[in-house]
């Protein structure tokens, strides 16, 4: 899991300062702003967890790819997946999941300022958790807007904006890593497919698990279902058959992948030519091709 980028809690007062004189009253209490935020994270719902970001972390996390966003609600969440939010008493949040079960007891909080800082004990449930200690976070807000919003977690900053690049250029670097290697699988597919039944498939579509029954040449279970659909880690592919006809073995085929939001899902496009070169580079989205530099193939895990 991703480490945070965080400053010293320090700078909060460079960021946002003392608390104005005409500063509005909060519309819900610190404990309150708390309990929500742990109950977003829990169901790994991002708009909501959204909520609870100050105006300048919001704009950073909105721009965060999903899976970051993800790994950050994480943190607070104390879950692999996605769980549910059990109604309790005001002071607490229980989070289930198959896995475990996350109960956190939220303590009283101490203002200073226009800052709040809560204590919350996290006790975890499951089978290699045996009888451990609860765990204590403290969790910093601040005012903004008549609302408190999430500031710190344990004794640092949560600098969103500062995370964001980060966070997207290793997002994106996986998931160009990952496209090289899926091009691999998608032709090894194709040729397997030749194999089994004497010509290529007419459609990336063809390779995909059966709805039910056996494997056929309509649906020859050679692929998982999302990358039949023609799109994985963030890149979407094309396939096109090159000859006269896709009979015989002289049918050849060619493989194209180009990132689903340039300079976000991806930035650099791939080829695999007729003659299984595969090649990348920097188009800005659009289609490579032959004449980019050739890419060295992956080993093999």
């Amino acid at each position: 899991m991703r480490a945070f980028y965080l400053l010293p809690l320090a700078a909060a007062a460079l960021l946002f300062g003392p608390a104005p004189a005409e500063a509005a009253v909060p519309s819900v209490d610190p404990a309150q702003t708390v309990r929500g935020l742990l109950a977003a994270a829990c169901e790994q719902n991002q708009a909501k967890f959204a909520r609870y970001l100050p105006v300048r972390s919001a704009r950073a996390y909105a721009r965060l790819t999903e899976p970051s966003r993800v790994a950050l609600m994480k943190r607070f969440s104390f879950l692999e997946a996605a769980g549910k939010a059990v109604s309790g008493e005001k002071s607490a949040v229980r989070c289930e999941s198959p896995a475990r079960t996350v109960e956190m007891e939220i303590g009283g909080a101490e203002l200073q300022e226009n800052l709040a800082f809560l204590p919350v004990d996290v006790r975890l449930s499951g089978a290699a958790q045996g009888n451990a200690p609860p765990r204590r976070v403290q969790i910093g807000l601040v005012l903004e807007g008549g609302a408190w919003k999430l500031l710190s977690a344990g004794l640092l900053l949560l600098d969103l904006p500062a995370l964001e690049l980060e966070w997207n250029r290793e997002s994106l670097e996986a998931n160009e890593h990952s496209t090289i290697a899926t091009m691999q699988l998608l032709a090894q597919a194709v040729e397997n497919y030749r194999r089994s039944y004497a010509h290529l498939p007419e459609r990336i579509e063809q390779l995909g698990p059966p709805a039910h029954g056996a494997a056929s040449a309509a649906a020859a279970g050679l692929l998982d279902a999302e990358l039949a659909g023609g799109a994985k880690s963030g890149y979407r592919f094309r396939y096109v058959i090159v000859g006269a006809s896709s009979q015989g073995a002289q049918a050849r085929f060619e493989l194209a992948a180009v990132p689903l939001a340039y300079g976000t899902t991806g930035q650099r496009s791939f080829f695999l030519d007729a003659q299984g070169m595969l090649h990348g580079a920097d188009r800005r989205g659009a289609l490579a091709s032959e004449a980019d530099a050739s890419i060295a193939k992956q080993p093999a895990n």
